[in-house]
Formats: structure tokens, C-alpha cells, sequence
């Protein structure tokens, strides 16, 4: 554990690697700095990537996660170059989302809409919603994250492992596994 401390001296005088040295310690003096020094070409980065009304809001979430990530710098790179890459991951993240968003509210449009009032199909909606709920309660808590994360969040199978901090071959058999439970269940209500 290092001790938080201020950075000595004048802070516009120190370089952008000691910046992100002291940021990675939690000075805000060195987050101001750098953000000061780099918050314009990220902005026209992200400005040229984005759609305008989100440039902010990923300017924010781009430093964010740099102050975070700080501590991992090592400088293999110059940190603006570190900088427009994370500002590119924060982006690419943002756009994923909102193609996902997008194709939702797509398809909610082109969805045939049932009739309201038809109490068969709301009971039978319900119904399934209950037994994979009761199904999912009954795993345990690595495959129905991992069910959840593949199956409902559309993770790859390589992702879900990163998130789950797990092998690749783990997480492919809990997810066979949840499934399989998934099935199974739903048979046996439906039987």
C-alpha cells in the first residue's frame, strides 16, 4: 500500500508520465493536470468517432477509466496514444451498446403486437418467465452468471470468461451445464 501524497512543486512543470505516476496514487492536483493538459485532442478524437451529443459524456468516462487504470501504465507508449486508447475502448463500448439499443428498438417496432386482453398468451408468457427464473435460481452462482452473460447479454464465450475471471474451457462447461439445467427444467414443467 503506498501512502497518498501530494505531487512537489509546480504541477504544469512535471511530465505526463509523472502525472500519471502521481494520478495512479489518487492526486487529484495530477488528475487536474492531465486532464487540463489532454481533455481538447481527446474530445476532437472522440468528436470525430461519435455521434456530438455523447462526445462529453465519453470524455468523462474515458478519463475516468484512465485515473482508474493509471497504476497499470507503463509507459510502453506516450500517454496521449494511452489516452486516445482508452478514449477508442470507451467509444467502441458506446457503440456496441447503442447498435444493441438500436436493433432492440428495431425489432420492437417490427414485433406483431398481440392483442391485449388475450389472457392465454399473458398466462403462457408468464408462466415460461417463472419456470427459467425458478431454473436459474436453481444453479449455482458461476453458471447462471455465465448463462446470463451468453445467453441473455449476448457475451461471447471468451468475454464471459474475462468478466468471470475464469478459463475459457470452465466457462463453455458451466454454460453447457446451465443449459442443460435450463432444459431440463423447462421440460419438466412442460411435461
Amino acid at each position: 500500500m503506498h501512502p497518498l501524497r501530494r505531487i512537489q512543486g509546480n504541477a504544469e512543470e512535471m511530465s505526463d508520465e509523472a502525472l500519471v505516476a502521481a494520478a495512479a496514487t489518487a492526486d487529484v492536483a495530477a488528475m487536474a493536470v492531465l486532464f487540463d493538459r489532454f481533455h481538447g485532442s481527446v474530445h476532437r478524437f472522440l468528436g470525430r468517432l461519435v455521434p456530438a451529443p455523447d462526445v462529453d459524456d465519453l470524455l468523462h468516462a474515458a478519463f475516468m477509466e484512465a485515473f482508474a487504470a493509471a497504476h497499470r501504465y507503463r509507459g510502453g507508449s506516450a500517454v496521449r496514444t494511452w489516452l486516445f486508447g482508452i478514449a477508442l475502448n470507451v467509444s467502441r463500448h458506446h457503440c456496441r451498446g447503442e447498435t444493441r439499443r438500436r436493433a432492440f428498438l428495431a425489432g420492437l417496432e417490427t414485433h406483431p403486437q398481440r392483442e391485449a386482453g388475450q389472457p392465454d398468451h399473458l398466462a403462457e408468457s408468464r408462466q415460461l418467465v417463472e419456470r427459467v427464473t425458478v431454473a436459474l435460481a436453481g444453479l449455482s452462482h458461476e453458471r447462471r452468471a455465465v448463462f446470463l452473460l451468453c445467453d441473455v447479454e449476448e457475451l461471447s464465450g471468451a468475454e464471459a470468461a474475462r468478466a468471470l475471471g475464469a478459463p475459457v474451457g470452465t466457462v463453455g462447461r458451466w454454460l453447457f451445464e446451465a443449459r442443460a439445467a435450463v432444459r431440463a427444467a423447462l421440460r419438466e414443467e412442460a411435461g
